[in-house]
């Protein structure tokens, strides 16, 4: 008996070719007929759409809610918006940890601040359940309700140098929308998601617009009620038709989002503590990184310091990867054994010109043969520009330790000039 979950777009999903497999106990489509790198060019060119309504949305709302979310994510809630690090408002989300007493990561979320008592908490597949347990266990006596609202919201994204021109297609007065709507904030919501804004599609149907997503360029993440899914999902796909968007698979997704250095919870982060890799800004460190500026599960661990490996992400010099998973591991240029393999992919948006790496973002005519891309697990430091070889202990890959990979990516760039 099939005992892997689907979501509302999983008809359409098979209906088109999809090649399918289990992803957080989802039957989710990989890829599509048009093939991993069409999709993985189509978000850096113009725009594609995922289904992500596997992923898990926890409403924390009550008195206690900002006080309870304070203590169990490692982000700051009252010092983490902008080079001043305000304190987190209505329409804004940051991106944090939910972390165990002992430093290492339950989940990575990001959450959302509808009212100064309401909060929307997104976390990954199949988490929903135990990420709303954890915050029930630490409620102690505040008053705070936790609804783990798994398989109830509708959740797509659209990601792209096209995705607001395509969007703007089917929102009711888009240009109200998006004014002021700044990197890692939202607008709009419904039922126990609604903000103070609202925002609708052409039709009527509401929607919570987030200016975020999982890719390193520009584009959104959409809630709206999981009844409406389907058809906002062939909404944007009429509307993009002239831009070429292209429906895109989990395969796309995480090369999209290695090359933009961005990890995968339980691979990149997961059983062991979180320090020592390339996003020390999901934790509150004080300006020289010698304790935090607030307490919180798991930060007298990390304090301690005592983990001695280091998570680092790497690019290769060609298209080939190694299997992190299996036998594979990482050596120096000289055999020594440094480590393991936890993301091996290939962004096929780059390539290397004189040794640098360039991307067909920046430069239209350039002929990109995709390189490898990911993160390591090493027993040592190393430093940018540094070589190691991954192996599976038959083939070889050279890499170089990367302080970024993907080049001219288009995330933060203001929504002004996205639109013209």
């Amino acid at each position: 008996m099939d005992s892997s979950k689907k979501t509302v777009l999983h008809g359409w999903h098979v209906e088109n070719g999809a090649n399918m497999a289990l992803f957080g106990n989802y039957d989710m489509p990989l890829w599509y007929k048009t093939g991993v790198k069409a999709e993985h060019l189509a978000v850096i060119q113009g725009a594609g759409i995922f289904d992500t309504s596997h992923m898990a949305v926890v409403l924390v709302k009550g008195e206690g809610a900002r006080v309870l979310l304070q203590h169990c994510l490692s982000k700051d809630l009252d010092s983490c918006l902008g080079k001043g690090k305000t304190p987190l408002v209505d329409g804004r989300c940051v991106y944090g940890v939910f972390l165990k007493a002992d430093g290492t990561v339950i989940d990575d979320a990001i959450v959302y601040q509808l009212e100064a008592e309401s909060f929307m908490v997104v976390v990954n597949a199949g988490m929903g359940g135990e990420i709303a347990s954890h915050l029930v266990t630490n409620a102690g006596e505040g008053a705070v309700i936790v609804v783990d609202m798994t398989d109830r919201v509708g959740k797509m994204d659209i990601q792209g140098p096209d995705s607001a021109r395509i969007l703007g297609k089917i929102l009711k007065g888009p240009a109200a929308v998006f004014e002021r709507l700044a990197y890692f904030s939202f607008k709009g919501g419904f039922g126990d998601l609604q903000t103070s804004s609202h925002v609708e599609l052409e039709g009527g149907t509401p929607v919570l617009i987030s200016r975020t997503g999982y890719t390193g360029e520009f584009g959104f993440e959409l809630f709206v009620p999981i009844k409406n899914l389907v058809a906002l999902w062939s909404m944007l796909l009429e509307a993009g038709l002239d831009k070429g968007i292209l429906a895109c698979g989990l395969a796309a997704r995480d090369s999209l989002r290695a090359g933009a250095v961005l990890p995968l919870s339980h691979q990149d982060i997961g059983p062991w503590p979180f320090l020592n890799n390339p996003w020390p800004f999901a934790l509150p460190w004080n300006d020289d990184t010698t304790t935090f500026s607030k307490d919180f599960i798991g930060a007298a661990a990390l304090l301690q310091k005592s983990w001695g490996k280091h998570t680092l992400p790497f690019a290769g010099f060609d298209p080939r990867k190694i299997a992190a998973e299996g036998e594979s591991f990482v050596t120096s240029e000289t055999g020594e054994r440094l480590g393991t393999i936890l993301t091996c992919t290939t962004d096929m948006a780059i390539g290397r010109v004189a040794g640098e790496i360039v991307s067909v973002a920046g430069d239209k005519e350039f002929q990109a043969k995709g390189l490898c891309c990911g993160f390591v697990l090493l027993d040592k430091k190393c430093f940018p520009g540094e070589q190691i070889i991954l192996t599976d202990g038959k083939r070889q890959i050279k890499v170089e330790i990367r302080a970024d990979v993907r080049p001219n990516r288009t995330a933060r760039k203001a929504m002004n000039t996205m639109l013209v």
